[in-house]
C-alpha cells in the first residue's frame, strides 16, 4: 500500500511570526495540510457570522447609561438584514420615524453641537459590540478637554457609513463620526472603522469623509484611534474641511523618537 503524504518541512515558517497573512502553509503532497485548511474554514465561518450578527443596540445602550452617557436608538430604511445587503442606498439614509426622532430631538435642543457620535453595526456587529466602550472611553476623555459639546449617542440598525451624514445634518452638528463594523476578513472579523466628516449633510461623497480603519486589538489601538481621530477634528475646526484635503499628520511621540530628536534634531533640517 502506498504510504500516506506527510507534511514537508516548511523553510519559511519563520516569516509567520511576522504577521497573520496566510502565508508558509506547508504542503502535504500536492494540497495544504488539514490543520491549515481546517483553520481557512474556520475563519471563513468567523466572517460569515459577523455578518449576520445581530446588533445588540439593547446590551450596548444599557452600558452607555451605567456610563452616564445618553443614547438614541435609530433604524435605516434598510427594513432587515436581508435588505441591507441587497440595497446598499437603503442603509445610507434613515428611516423617516427615525429621521421624525432627530428633528424632535433638534427642537427641543436648538443651537446644534459640535460632535455627534454615530454607531451603526455595518458589516460586523461583533466588531461594535467589542470595540465601542473601550474606544469611546479613550475618545470622551479628548473630548471633553477641548469643551466641544456632544448629542446622545446615536445607535443606528442597518446603517452604512453615509448615514451619519444625514444624522449630522439634522442635529445641527458641526461634525460627525461614525462607528462601523467593517467588512470582516479571514483574519479580522471584528475590525472597527470610524468615519469623521466635517460640516455633515445628505449628499457628500467619500472624497469628504476621513477613514481611520482597522480599530481592534490586533489593530490598531483605542489609544492611537483617538489621537488620529482628535487631530483630525482639531485641525478640521480650524481648516473648516475634511476629506482628501485633510491629511493625518498626527505625531506620536514615543520614548525612542524623542530620544532621536533630542540627539539629531528633525531629520529634514539636519543636526541641530
Amino acid at each position: 500500500m502506498d504510504k500516506q503524504p506527510t507534511p514537508t518541512d516548511n523553510p519559511w515558517l519563520e516569516l509567520r511570526r511576522l504577521t497573520p497573512a496566510r502565508i508558509a502553509l506547508g504542503r502535504a503532497g500536492t494540497s495544504l495540510p488539514t490543520q491549515p485548511q481546517l483553520d481557512f474554514q474556520f475563519a471563513h465561518a468567523q466572517a460569515r457570522d459577523a455578518v449576520h450578527l445581530p446588533f445588540d443596540h439593547a446590551g450596548l445602550r444599557e452600558q452607555l447609561q451605567e456610563r452616564g452617557r445618553d443614547s438614541l436608538l435609530l433604524h435605516s430604511a434598510a427594513q432587515d438584514r436581508h435588505h441591507y445587503l441587497q440595497r446598499p442606498d437603503l442603509g445610507r439614509r434613515l428611516h423617516e420615524n427615525s429621521a421624525e426622532i432627530l428633528r424632535e430631538h433638534a427642537r427641543n435642543s436648538p443651537g446644534g453641537v459640535d460632535l455627534a457620535i454615530v454607531v451603526a453595526d455595518g458589516l460586523s456587529a461583533l466588531a461594535v459590540h467589542r470595540h465601542t466602550l473601550p474606544f469611546l472611553t479613550r475618545l470622551e476623555e479628548q473630548i471633553a478637554a477641548d469643551g466641544w459639546s456632544t448629542a446622545p449617542v446615536m445607535l443606528v440598525e442597518q446603517g452604512r457609513v453615509a448615514v451619519a451624514d444625514e444624522i449630522g445634518e439634522l442635529l445641527g452638528a458641526r461634525m460627525t463620526v461614525i462607528l462601523i463594523g467593517e467588512r470582516p476578513g479571514l483574519s479580522s472579523p471584528d475590525s472597527l472603522g470610524l468615519y469623521f466628516t466635517y460640516n455633515p449633510k445628505v449628499g457628500l461623497t467619500d472624497a469628504y469623509r476621513n477613514c481611520i480603519s482597522n480599530v481592534r486589538l490586533e489593530g490598531l489601538s483605542y489609544g492611537m484611534a483617538a489621537h488620529r481621530l482628535v487631530y483630525l477634528m482639531r485641525e478640521a475646526c480650524r481648516r473648516q474641511l475634511s476629506g482628501v484635503n485633510l491629511k493625518d499628520e498626527a505625531q506620536v511621540q514615543t520614548l525612542e523618537s524623542e530620544t532621536n530628536t533630542q540627539q539629531n534634531g528633525n531629520f529634514l533640517l539636519g543636526k541641530s
